[in-house]
């Protein structure tokens, strides 16, 4: 691995951890930064990678993870979190397994950071509105949420396969749409992002299997492995954040790095 090579995959990696969970877009952001460093990372990189970012929530939320399925034959409040998980995985699931070639090629192609660079802009809006005009929340425990609200989450993540939207930024954003408050709506996220990702990735490594070498693991390994240490310190301290400061300055941030990645692509 040159020096150059190692370089750009702790940089992706970097980015793909501090970006994951934040309503930002973690795709559009290692778009631009692909774009930025004049990088080619393996096929299936800016995927692949991204799973180490959700090793980072099953390691700080283990605990969780291990009585919901410890629980699971004998407590229904834990029968109801996996439901609700399976139920708002669906719909992204579905669409995303009928565009993902498409989706794949607007990633990798030239015009991924121009819709990136507008889908930065759009979604800043969108989240400074709807923290605007958000319904007074209801729902304030993420083991009682009706199946109908993970179910209209699981709708708004159908947004995050375009380039740029955010995962954690459609499923945030309409969790507060859907009168869930701030914490919930974040920790509901975090746990979203498990079956979403673990799908996408296993799909992705399915994809580029003949594509993929020995010498792209070391790589991809490498930027695995700082992708979840980063994400380790982003989970840490997001919910405490968006409890003092809500979402808008990520719509500010947003709006920020669009303009500019548009001016530079224009002036290009």
């Amino acid at each position: 691995m040159s020096l150059g090579t190692l370089f750009d995959t702790i940089v992706l990696g970097l980015v793909e951890g501090f970006t994951e969970f934040l309503p930002v877009s973690s795709t559009g952001h290692l778009i631009l930064a692909r774009e930025l460093l004049g990088s080619e990372p393996p096929p299936g990189f800016l995927i692949i990678i991204q799973l180490g970012a959700i090793l980072a929530v099953c390691v700080l939320y283990i605990r969780k993870l291990l009585a919901v399925l410890v629980g699971a034959p004998t407590d229904p409040a834990a029968r109801r979190f996996i439901f609700n998980l399976i139920l708002a995985f669906v719909p992204a699931g579905i669409v995303g397994l009928l565009t993902g070639g498409l989706i794949e090629r607007v990633v990798e192609s030239s015009t991924g950071p121009w819709v990136v660079s507008a889908t930065l802009i759009l979604g800043g809006l969108a989240i400074l509105l709807i923290e605007r005009v958000r319904p007074p929340p209801v729902h304030h425990d993420v083991d009682r949420l009706p199946a109908r609200t993970a179910l209209q989450i699981g709708c708004a993540q159908v947004a995050a396969l375009i380039p740029g939207v955010s995962r954690a930024g459609a499923t945030i954003m309409g969790a507060l749409l859907f009168k869930v408050d701030r914490r919930v709506a974040t920790e509901f996220s975090f746990f979203l992002a498990i079956p979403t990702m673990f799908a996408a990735t296993l799909y992705s490594l399915y994809k580029n299997r003949h594509a993929l070498s020995a010498d792209d693991m070391g790589v991809i390994g490498l930027g695995f492995v700082v992708a979840f240490l980063s994400a380790l310190v982003v989970v840490r301290a997001l919910i405490a954040f968006i409890s003092r400061h809500g979402f808008a300055p990520f719509a500010w941030y947003r709006l920020l790095v669009g303009a500019l990645m548009l001016g530079l692509l224009i002036a290009r």
